[in-house]
């Protein structure tokens, strides 16, 4: 089994995690409807980037 060789430091310790705390998902409002929504996905009315591409009743 893989065992460390020296204890690891609380500064690099630190440095190890700093990638893992959470980050809020990056919106956005369209264009046509004026509804907030995230990146690169469709609203809730069916639109995405201006066009309807979906009935509104298929997006949940």
């Amino acid at each position: 089994m893989a065992v460390q060789q020296n204890r690891k430091t609380p500064s690099k310790r630190g440095m190890r995690r700093s990638h893992d705390g959470l980050k809020s998902s990056t919106l956005s409002i369209d264009e046509t409807t004026g509804e907030l929504h995230r990146r690169h996905h469709v609203t809730r009315e069916g639109y995405y980037r201006g066009n309807k591409i979906a009935p509104a009743n298929l997006v949940k």
